[in-house]
């Protein structure tokens, strides 16, 4: 195995990787960098909560520096508790069959060296498409000018940087949960967005791209919207097949930043949450709003109303969520939204409202029945639509157990929220049954259909 002319053998187990694009894309004089890279931090305007993946732009740091601070901002909080990072970025310079690695034992910068951690390098080395390839990463810019960043937040850290070539979804998804791991684990896609379209051309262009990561459709996402479309592909397989949620933080392009208007690049920081993401006592918050909303109900006729300053993070965030309430394990009423209509601790309230006085189905709530409910909360994640033919093939494309199922057909249309599988095993009764409930014949194929998941809780599964 050659060595590439940048990596430098100082000693028989220590070869560094030279920094390849200091004095271009980001300054190579250290005490330079330290001032501009902390500058950038400084200014970022993100305040979400520390995510457990990010994805952020490669570009030069005068044009997409101010849109990766606003990612690399929101780990501060976690900077002491995060000790291995994994960064995944496209190929540039050379092309490549699969993922590679490098053989190095550190990675330098002007800030100084990034010890690579060789446990996490064998562990993915032994996967199908993935081979050491120091030549990928000779003059690899997408993965170097992250370094900063990450030695600027974090304190002490090692690190798996690995490039991505003619990788499937599959793939990438294989070698990012390969090295998942917990609280201590980052995952860092680098991509940048569309490329030399006009400042309005871009700006539709990277918004479509960017709902459709939000919304975890990576088919819809290729090198014309994204150049690291690959590694980003991946982690969305990651985050749809598990109910991880994606935000969007900030989409500018270079015209915004640094360049001109008739030909820019598009850039886009993004933040993935797992979906485990609320504590028990966050859950507790929330089913004790719903049981005061509906009591406020009982006694007012109207909702509980709720401050959302008096709240932060995801409790503030706008989300999907259904509030249902069961008696001797008796649907008594189910209300929600599908789309992220309200902050979530006001969803929640609302919602519980609508379910006990408001839901069709069933009369109004009474305090002798208010006192035998069981209430419980689902959180949804954005829905993605689903491409099918025949009944055949939508169930071909729903998880049994986990998904939950929207179906549409001319003005009418119903879901099941994934809680529903746990009466309902056969997913052909699951679909019928969800057809007789949107009023569409059982016989009739729907016009469209959409799935997604939910995070459930009530008081029961609290204790």
């Amino acid at each position: 195995m050659s060595i590439s002319s940048n990596i430098r053998l100082t000693e028989l187990s220590r070869q560094i990787k030279q920094a390849a694009v200091a004095g271009s894309f980001y300054p190579s004089d250290r005490d330079e960098l330290q001032s501009m890279v902390e500058k950038m931090l400084d200014n970022a305007t993100n305040q979400s909560p520390p995510p457990k993946a990010i994805m952020a732009p490669h570009a030069g740091y005068i044009y997409s520096g101010p849109i990766a601070a606003n990612a690399y901002a929101s780990l501060y909080p976690v900077s002491d508790s995060i000790k291995k990072v994994v960064l995944l970025g496209p190929a540039h310079r050379v092309y490549l069959k699969g993922m590679a690695v490098s053989s190095a034992s550190h990675f330098a910068t002007p800030l100084g060296d990034i010890r690579i951690n060789t446990a996490l390098r064998d562990c993915v080395s032994s996967l199908s498409g993935v081979e050491i390839m120091d030549e990928a990463f000779a003059q690899e810019h997408s993965l170097e000018v992250h370094l900063p960043f990450l030695q600027t937040v974090l304190k002490d850290f090692t690190l798996l940087p690995v490039v991505v070539g003619d990788a499937s979804p599959d793939q990438v998804a294989k070698l990012i949960e390969s090295v998942w791991g917990g609280k201590e684990t980052l995952i860092v896609i680098s991509t940048d967005l569309s490329h030399y379209h006009d400042y309005q051309t871009a700006n539709h262009v990277d918004t479509e791209t960017a709902n459709f990561i939000k919304q975890l459709q990576y088919e819809k996402i290729g090198p014309k919207q994204a150049c690291g479309c690959r590694p980003i592909s991946g982690l969305l397989k990651i985050a749809r097949d598990n109910g991880h949620e994606v935000s969007i933080l900030d989409v500018r392009n270079s015209g915004d930043t640094a360049g001109s208007d008739d030909s820019v690049v598009g850039y886009g920081a993004f933040l993935l949450y797992e979906n485990n993401q609320l504590s028990n006592e966050q859950k507790k918050i929330l089913l004790d709003i719903a049981k005061k909303s509906i009591q406020h109900g009982l006694k007012n006729g109207t909702p509980l109303s709720i401050s959302t300053e008096d709240y932060s993070g995801i409790m503030s965030e706008n989300r999907g969520v259904f509030v249902t309430l069961e008696i001797d394990q008796q649907l008594r009423g189910c209300i929600g939204n599908l789309e992220a209509a309200h902050p979530l601790i006001s969803g929640v309230a609302i919602n519980a409202f609508n379910a006990a006085f408001n839901d069709p189905r069933f009369k109004k709530l009474t305090d002798e029945e208010f006192k035998q409910c069981e209430i419980s909360i689902s959180i949804l994640t954005p829905r993605q639509e689903i491409e099918f033919e025949n009944d055949a093939t939508l169930l071909e494309q729903i998880a049994t157990g986990k998904d939950g199922l929207i179906i549409s057909h001319g003005t009418r249309s119903a879901t099941f929220l994934p809680a529903v599988w746990e009466k309902i095993q056969s997913p052909k009764l699951f679909l019928s049954q969800l057809k007789s409930k949107a009023g569409i014949d059982v016989n009739l194929i729907p016009d469209k259909a959409w799935k997604y998941q939910s995070i459930s809780f009530s008081y029961k599964k609290l204790s």
